[in-house]
């Protein structure tokens, strides 16, 4: 039977060019011969993809750092998005790269979900490659870390993008207790679904797409259902491993990061995102102030 699957790939990459304070992740300095393990790991999945022949396949990036530095990854790209079984293919990055490179690629099965780090980009600059992204025809969105003192640097990003790329901002967890309501407010008027992200959502014994529809798979191969949940449920390059692809409650006690509670049924966020799940980009201009108010219910 064909499969209609979304993965979420992580590949051993564990570096970044930027350094932010509040990122616990890509403190790395890999070796040539840890570069060379991610960029075979990557080819091999990458071949695996194109061996799907009569499969609808989705791909987002999620590296423990900044991966479109690396050639690699755009190739991978530039090559997936030109592959039949392949309907989306996105990645995380902080926009640091050039980005001639999407000409090359099927720009109607791009995405690029993009953040915005004032502490170690220009905002002038960023905005430079957003525009660029724009006027070459890729789809993207645009984060922010919700922390209290980036809360106006977000504001006047959000005057300053165009208004049809969507904002989001990432509740920074730890800081929460620290916003005042007005603060808070703040945020929400930048990005309709702030509330949503501020919360740890139960989650244990509810149903979620993850493990059915959606994996998570690492350079190994090895399938997990998905980043936040750490037992192996199969290998995607061993044969049979579809027998695993089947509905399961979750087993965590909550779910607070938007790549996995998006997944839980009970939300309903599929409706929300759409054909723009991947790359972060819900459907409608929700985050226009123009349109109605977002209404959304637990």
């Amino acid at each position: 039977m064909a499969l209609n699957l979304s993965i979420l790939y992580r590949g051993p990459l564990s570096s970044c060019n930027y350094g932010c304070d509040y990122c616990p992740f890509a403190k790395h300095r890999e070796t040539v011969a840890e570069l060379d393990h991610d960029r075979l790991a990557l080819n091999r999945f990458v071949d695996w993809v194109a061996g799907r022949n009569g499969d609808r396949i989705s791909v987002l990036f999620t590296p423990w750092g900044e991966a479109l530095t690396r050639r690699w990854y755009r190739e991978a790209l530039i090559r997936l998005t030109n592959l039949p079984p392949v309907d989306r293919a996105a990645i995380q990055t902080n926009l640091s790269c050039g980005l001639e490179w999407v000409e090359r690629c099927d720009k109607s099965r791009l995405a690029l979900w993009a953040t915005y780090h004032p502490s170690q980009i220009r905002r002038d600059d960023f905005l430079a490659r957003c525009r660029e992204l724009d006027r070459r025809g890729v789809r993207f969105s645009v984060g922010v870390v919700g922390l209290k003192e980036q809360l106006a640097e977000a504001e006047t990003l959000r005057r300053e993008l165009p208004r049809h790329v969507y904002l989001w901002i990432n509740a920074y967890k730890p800081g929460l207790g620290d916003l005042t309501a007005d603060e808070s407010h703040r945020f929400e008027a930048i990005d309709p679904l702030y509330p949503i992200n501020t919360q740890r959502h139960a989650s244990f014994g509810r149903a979620c797409r993850a493990g059915r529809s959606v994996i998570s798979v690492d350079g190994d191969g090895t399938i997990r259902r998905c980043h936040f949940i750490r037992d192996p449920i199969a290998n995607l390059y061993e044969p049979g491993f579809e027998a695993a692809l089947i509905e399961r409650p979750c087993t965590n006690a909550t779910c607070s990061c938007h790549i996995g509670y998006v997944h839980l049924d009970h939300l309903r966020l599929y409706p929300v995102f759409e054909e723009g799940l991947l790359e972060r980009i819900p459907a409608g201009a929700i985050w226009v102030r123009e349109s109605p108010e977002f209404a959304w219910n637990t």
